[in-house]
């Protein structure tokens, strides 16, 4: 019987983590799936490893340093870390630790050659996948060596990449212990890595191999290019075969060594079609048992597939559970949720069952992300046809992706048409139109107003289970309001007539986008008037340098009271109050439920309002919005002139007038239905929390955050019985610090390929950013990235570059001269608002965060949907 310090391979599995690591835990299961060989080994435990921290002089203190660092202050990282690793190596491996290697070694060969590898507790675990960042070691021969090599993989556990991933991940350096595993060497013919699911498309139905000759290595370090083999449905459906002009091969005196491929097998595949088919089968058994796709680390020897390493694919984005008797096809496909909301950060468990309750249709759940399952109108002739006309015309980018969708054979099959429910339009078809009446937009604001003070009135007196008695009542008019006939009549009357304004005006004058001008100033557009509203702020702060000095020292959402006590601070509290009363339930993400509200966090607008205190004039947003209502008369006169001038002319200029007139009644209102979600949405969220602190009280939950993590099930079921599950609480933590690190696709399929689309133009310069127009004009100037709208400090001309822009942004758009986004359609919040303001805006820019650096020239062209970055 091994000892506490050294298990065997064959003692361990999944549940033996803390003790071997994620490498060791994942080694010791593969072990035990019938017809899957595993090099014999062991591993030194994690109990070792303390022994030598314990025995480390000094440790302790280094380790604080260590986590007070800058994850980016890599000089000082590296300092450290070096020096951690030095001290772990000076320590002599205790000699009861020693003798148990040792009789593990004589065990299994003294003197074979091992490989000596690192395996920590933070490894290879389902939600982070730390490849790489710890040292192994090939070819180690004898006794003494082994034992080198175990404290050199100790020390590894503080690799300054290490280091660093666990600071970014925020993962505690003292929760993370390292053990070892040692195996006997295997030599083989090729080695390589295989993918159970494409690592770049996502798709769970092709796997793809990797494979050189001699060891790994060559592949890991990136010391030759591989073979790569695509495998589908037990087929290889594509292969690349490189020139391998290098091995790495083991030295019979120990260690290894990079050597030159004879020439005649360069050009040779490193793998048969069989043994990769064969390999692959392998492959899928690994994954069944581990529940999910894997990266696999292979060796061939003697014709003999042996498997050294297993580990989840974290960057795959997960695929959404299949709803049991799901109607229409096998195949499904999803559409994101959060490119139409403009929010594709991920929402805690909380927000994404809120959001889901209220919701119009169905939605799924996927990576911290919702999606809707599109699989039934894709299937029908004319429901496919009128989603892909209202996608392209919001997104072209998610209607080129499920174009690439539909194109494949078989994969959508076509069903006929369902029968409409009654009272309901056909597939495909729109709601009747509605008159062109201002009274229609005022009746609506009303309605859901009445709907919001009833909302307000009733949940006050709720509590404990009467409460969750309560809301799904309070759902249910929620959803009537939404899907009041008029309400959708009204957004789609002033979206057709902008797409009818656009259409008809390129035909008829030639010219793109001419609805931009002519909605300037809309009336009704809740969203540009709480930009408009914080200048009216900054008016009745901007006298008092008292009250402009404090705010740019605010440090906390405790502020309005102390700001109060200073010359002109009353005035400024009450204008701050008054301005958080119509608009404070808003903040960025704000179709999560559990992100903090500019309510709850007041200091969030301070760097706005101090924006434009500094950028604007007093009365500037009267003029502002005079401004563009007149620019936007101005362009009704000269457009419908010039139509007149024209054959035809009276017709067409009759038509255009009935159109922007439908367009100012309407195109405003596109913006109040999410206002009224948003502040039913703080309602709800208020008397959750109140029942949050009660289970606080009661000693449920540690914190009130605590049940974000929570699906609205659960919050109820904890209500009414008094108990959480405090280890579901901590999986939801990892899972959602997970699902950060995840890009969600626009589009998604169930086989988990992720689809982004493609732009199909080539009217734009060499170089250029391609997106969407969606505010006409151009504009040159400083590009400001901006990740974080608490991070915001702009100047006039300033060009907004950020990756998704929700309502709550809209304050930022006066002080600006442009925007680009990475997410966005022509009817999403950003694009109506940067119309609202004259913005030239370019959305769906791919990437654009990262390929435009903060400071950089930019020159936006919002009429073609380009971007430039200058010289």
């Amino acid at each position: 019987m091994t000892g506490p310090y050294v298990l065997d391979l064959q003692e361990v599995d999944e549940t033996r983590v803390s003790a071997v690591g994620g490498k060791g835990a994942h080694l010791g299961a593969l072990s035990r799936i019938e017809g899957i060989r595993v090099p014999a080994g062991f591993c030194v435990t994690t109990d070792a490893f303390r022994r030598i921290m314990a025995d480390a002089p000094s440790i302790g203190g280094l380790l604080d340093q260590l986590s007070h660092l800058d994850p980016d202050d890599r000089e000082a990282v590296r300092t450290l870390s070096a020096r951690i690793r030095q001290t772990v190596e000076g320590v002599a491996v205790p000699d009861d630790i020693a003798a148990a290697i040792t009789r593990a070694l004589a065990r299994h060969g003294e003197q074979a050659a091992y490989a000596v590898r690192s395996s920590a507790t933070a490894e290879d675990l389902p939600t982070a996948s730390s490849a790489g960042q710890q040292d192994t070691y090939l070819n180690i021969l004898g006794p003494a060596a082994v034992l080198r090599h175990i404290s050199r993989c100790w020390a590894s556990l503080f690799t300054e990449r290490a280091v660093t991933y666990r600071r970014r991940n925020g993962i505690d350096h003292r929760t993370v212990h390292m053990a070892v595993v040692v195996q006997r060497m295997v030599l083989p013919h090729a080695a390589g890595i295989l993918f159970t699911a494409d690592p770049v498309t996502g798709d769970r139905k092709v796997a793809t191999v990797d494979a050189g000759f001699g060891l790994g290595e060559a592949l890991v370090s990136g010391l030759v290019n591989p073979d790569v083999f695509k495998v589908r449905d037990g087929e290889v459906v594509a292969r690349t075969v490189a020139v391998k002009q290098r091995a790495v091969h083991a030295l019979s005196s120990g260690g290894t060594r990079e050597v030159a491929v004879d020439a005649a097998r360069r050009e040779e595949p490193a793998l048969t079609d069989a043994q990769v088919v064969r390999l692959v089968r392998l492959g899928r058994r690994i994954e069944d048992r581990f529940g999910r796709p894997q990266d696999i680390e292979w060796c061939l020897a003697d014709d003999d597939f042996q498997i050294v390493q297993s580990r989840p694919i974290t960057t795959l984005f997960p695929v959404p559970e299949a709803v049991p008797g799901s109607d229409g096809p096998e195949n499904r496909v999803y559409v994101s949720v959060g490119h139409q909301q403009m929010m594709t950060d991920p929402m805690k468990p909380l927000g994404l069952s809120m959001w889901q309750l209220t919701a119009m249709v169905p939605m799924h759940e996927a990576g911290g992300r919702l999606f809707v399952d599109i699989t039934r109108r894709l299937a029908s002739p004319t429901g496919r046809a009128g989603l892909l006309d209202v996608m392209g015309k919001g997104d072209p980018l998610v209607r080129d992706a499920l174009e690439t969708v539909l194109d494949r054979d078989g994969f959508v099959p076509s069903l006929p048409d369902p029968d409409p429910a009654p009272g309901r339009p056909p597939a495909g078809g729109a709601p009747a139109p509605v008159e062109t009446d201002p009274a229609v937009v005022a009746e609506l604001i009303e309605r859901s107003r009445a709907s919001v003070a009833a909302l307000e009135r009733d949940i006050r007196t709720k509590s404990g289970p009467a409460l969750f008695d309560f809301l799904p009542k309070a759902f249910e008019e929620h959803k009537r309001v939404l899907g009041d006939p008029l309400n959708i009549q009204a957004i789609m009357a002033g979206m057709d007539a902008t797409w009818w304004l656009n259409d008809k005006l390129q035909e008829w004058l030639g010219e793109k986008n001419a609805a931009d001008t002519l909605t300037l100033s809309a009336p009704d557009n809740i969203t540009s008037e709480m930009g408009l509203a914080l200048l009216d702020v900054a008016d009745v702060i901007r006298p008092h340098p008292e009250v402009v000095a404090f705010l740019r020292d605010v440090q906390d959402e405790d502020f309005l009271d102390k700001m109060a006590t200073l010359p002109g601070g009353a005035a400024a509290r009450d204008a701050v109050e008054a301005y958080l009363d119509l608009y404070g339930m808003r903040c960025v993400g704000e179709i999560d439920i559990t992100r903090p509200r500019w309510r709850e966090r007041p200091d969030t607008l301070v760097p706005v309002l101090l924006d434009n205190v500094r950028n604007f004039e007093p009365g500037a947003a009267a003029r502002r919005f005079e401004e563009g209502r007149q620019r936007a008369r101005e362009k009704e006169q000269d457009v419908l002139s010039r139509l007149r001038a024209l054959p035809d002319g009276d017709r067409k200029a009759d038509e255009t007038k009935r159109m922007i007139d439908r367009v100012r009644a309407f195109i405003g209102y596109r913006e109040y239905p999410k206002y009224s979600i948003v502040s039913r949405y703080f309602l709800y969220k208020q008397a959750l929390l109140r029942e949050a602190e009660r289970l606080v009280e009661t000693g449920v939950l540690p914190e009130k955050e605590d049940a974000f993590y929570l699906t609205y099930q659960e919050f109820e079921e904890a209500v009414r019985s008094q108990r959480v599950d405090s280890l579901l609480v901590r999986r939801r933590k990892d899972a959602f610090r997970s699902y950060q690190a995840l890009t969600p696709p626009r589009v998604l399929t169930s086989d988990g390929e992720a689809l982004t689309g493609a732009y199909r133009r080539d009217d734009a310069p060499p170089g250029a950013l391609i997106g969407l127009p969606v505010s006409a004009g151009a504009v040159e100037g400083r590009a400001r990235v901006v990740l974080d709208m608490a991070d915001a400090d702009l100047e006039a001309g300033d060009i907004l570059v950020t990756a998704f822009t929700d309502p709550s942004w809209s304050p930022l758009f006066v002080a600006i001269a442009g925007l680009v986004t990475e997410v966005g359609g022509l009817m999403t919040h950003g694009a109506v608002i940067a119309r609202e303001y004259g913005l030239p805006a370019v959305v769906g820019v791919e990437r654009a965060t990262r390929l435009i650096r903060d400071g950089q020239r930019i020159r936006v062209h919002g009429t073609d949907g380009y971007v430039e970055i200058l010289p």
